[in-house]
């Protein structure tokens, strides 16, 4: 049985950070391979047999990394190799009092958070005008493992929502906004829901995995965190690569 896994950021730093935290631990490149689209899969193995991972960097917004991420799984399930689960990783907004600067989000949900529309009385998900979803669940089986990884490494870490915008949150009142709609959300990123619908597509288990750089709120450059929340990201995928190369989640 085929264990390898698939992580998809948005830039080539998140991929950079998540392949530094895998040569931390035990796995090595093994191979660069082509996806349709001009794209390109780093592969990583760990020495184990057929265990390991690929990292792919998929594009900004839901439209693009959808389908970076459609692509990949299609090549993988061309080559009689599915992957078993899909990861998307990258840095992230935090909602303040749920996840400070540098620390880590778990998603237990995955949720389009701008995919609606707006109406006299308020905001309506697309799923409640009567088409498609807004939200992908994540179950415990997967985040409860991912969460105590973390814990037992000693990172900072919340599990909560992870909102997928389209356009980044930039004012104190969508910021209020979006934490009063989604009052389990922990953190605020672009692709998480493209991730997901393209692995739902292929009936692949999903998880996202965020490190904050800025509070989710008025957009204020110099309090951001970049490069902390990368160095956050790298620490993560260490710990969890055996976790996640382990984990049995429930699609």
């Amino acid at each position: 049985m085929h264990r390898r896994i698939l992580i998809v950021t948005a830039v080539a730093a998140e991929a950079d950070s998540v392949a530094g935290g895998l040569a931390d631990g035990p796995a090595r490149p093994a191979a660069e391979l082509p996806v349709p689209g001009g794209l390109l899969l780093r592969r990583y193995e760990d020495g184990d047999g057929p265990a390991g991972v690929d990292v792919l960097v998929g594009g900004v917004g839901p439209a693009a990394v959808a389908a970076a991420t459609g692509a990949a799984l299609t090549r993988a399930a061309l080559a009689g190799e599915p992957y078993r689960l899909v990861v998307s990783a990258g840095i992230a907004g935090g909602f303040p009092g749920r996840a400070p600067l540098g620390s880590l989000v778990v998603s237990d949900a995955i949720v389009a958070a701008d995919l609606g529309a707006d109406t006299p009385d308020g905001y309506v998900p697309v799923d409640a005008l009567g088409f498609g979803r807004s939200v992908h669940r994540v179950p415990d089986a997967l985040t409860g493992p991912v969460a105590a990884a973390l814990a037992t490494a000693g990172l900072p870490h919340t599990t909560g929502a992870v909102l997928t915008v389209s356009t980044v949150t930039g004012t104190a009142a969508r910021a209020d906004e979006l934490a009063a709609r989604h009052p389990g959300a922990a953190a605020e990123a672009m692709e998480g829901f493209g991730v997901a619908e393209a692995a739902a597509a292929h009936g692949t288990p999903v998880l996202e995995l965020r490190a904050v750089s800025n509070a989710v709120g008025p957009r204020d450059r110099a309090a951001w965190r970049i490069g902390d929340a990368l160095a956050a990201l790298r620490r993560a995928v260490t710990a969890l690569e055996p976790t996640l190369s382990e984990a049995r989640p429930c699609s």
